[in-house]
């Protein structure tokens, strides 16, 4: 969750024009502490907002390719949805549970990634490196510890 984050000011740096709509599912993904689904962006907007699905997905699609939204694994073959790296929010690895499918955020520093040393190694230009740790969270390990 990224409170520091201006969403007007990203929508507007990232070239994009300001619309309520777009202002609206940054806002969601922003504001959440883990990465959410584009079915779970909807759901939380459809609350407050009437506002299409496919409205929804395109949206999270522009905001991705501009960069001020990260699409990421959520585990099999489904994809959520963080914010992107910015001055107030930096590039970070995920831990996702493979028991209970949830995907939390991690500290920037908890993993060290050598960017220029695998851009030796790499034979192009390294424009994004997603990380995410797979395993059990700790509410899963307390419930089968419990049984």
């Amino acid at each position: 969750m990224c409170q520091n984050c201006n969403y007007s000011s990203l929508l507007e740096g990232s070239g994009l024009g300001y619309t309520f709509n777009r202002h609206r599912v940054l806002e969601v993904v922003g504001n959440n502490r883990s990465p959410l689904s584009a079915q779970q962006v909807f759901d939380i907007l459809s609350r407050t907002d009437s506002i299409n699905r496919v409205t929804v997905y395109r949206i999270l699609d522009l905001l991705v390719a501009k960069g001020v939204v990260d699409r990421l694994s959520g585990g099999g073959r489904s994809f959520v949805y963080g914010l992107g790296p910015n001055e107030n929010h930096p590039a970070h690895p995920h831990f996702y549970c493979k028991n209970c499918g949830s995907l939390e955020c991690l500290n920037p520093q908890s993993i060290d990634l050598n960017l220029q040393a695998m851009q030796r190694n790499v034979p192009g230009v390294v424009e994004n490196v997603e990380v995410r740790v797979d395993g059990v969270c700790k509410n899963c390990l307390i419930n089968t510890d419990n049984r």
